[in-house]
């Protein structure tokens, strides 16, 4: 994929706008604010994000700038090209079919070891996360917030799983598929409500303490989303070339 070689002002309000409006640290402020640019697609896939142009939409020191690109890289959404500097994470078809596959295998491992090891204490964790991610899709919240409720919803399942190495490979893996998370999201307007609908079989299968059906939810799950990430890559190709 080409790499294009600045940030396009014209399509971007200033981001210096959204910063201080809340009382949280500056780097986090900033780092949330790329990171939504980035999730939300106003950064697009193989964009470079040139120092000096982040520089004047933020507001910010280089310093501050610096250390946010070293999160978002460590996060999987940033990478650093030598001659090219920072720039937005860009996988191909083949690397996204290879991604969701092994994805598939390791949330239906755990939604099985969430059934056998999760407390009851995790049981009612899983059902309020479940429920917040509900009411986030129900009141029609955007992208992020719907991935951070998703997360939440993911972080009581890893917890209840009880399996660090699963949960450093799942983190690892949601890193290096969170465009394709947020675009399989955005790229059909009744995608969240259907992925609740599935989420919720796996919440109940969950509670029933039915293994085999939580497996099947989940990996139900992770390949519709699949099939709509990839679908929008392909798209989004396909209107590079024409």
């Amino acid at each position: 994929m080409p790499y294009s070689e600045r940030v396009n002002d014209a399509e971007l309000p200033s981001l210096a706008s959204q910063i201080g409006r809340v009382a949280a640290p500056l780097r986090t402020q900033v780092l949330d604010v790329l990171r939504e640019a980035i999730l939300t697609m106003r950064f697009a896939p193989g964009q470079r994000l040139i120092e000096r142009e982040l520089i004047d939409l933020t507001g910010v020191s280089r310093t501050t700038i610096r250390e946010v690109l070293r999160e978002l890289a460590a996060e999987g959404l940033v990478r650093t090209i030598p001659q090219k500097g920072a720039v937005v994470v860009a996988l191909s078809v083949e690397e996204a079919e290879e991604l969701y596959e092994i994805r598939e295998v390791l949330e239906g491992h755990l939604a099985r070891r969430f059934v056998s090891h999760a407390t009851d204490g995790h049981l009612v964790a899983l059902r309020r996360a479940f429920t917040r991610l509900e009411n986030v899709v129900e009141s029609g919240g955007g992208t992020l917030e719907v991935l951070r409720a998703k997360d939440a919803l993911y972080d009581v399942l890893l917890e209840g799983a009880g399996n660090s190495a699963l949960r450093t490979s799942l983190s690892q893996l949601h890193a290096r598929v969170s465009l394709l998370r947020a675009s399989s999201l955005s790229s059909d307007a009744g995608r969240p409500a259907q992925s609740v609908q599935e989420l919720r079989g796996l919440v109940e299968a969950v509670e029933a303490r039915e293994a085999g059906r939580a497996a099947a939810a989940m990996t139900a799950h992770v390949r519709a989303a699949a099939q709509l990430g990839i679908a929008a890559m392909r798209d989004s190709a396909l209107q590079q070339i024409v």
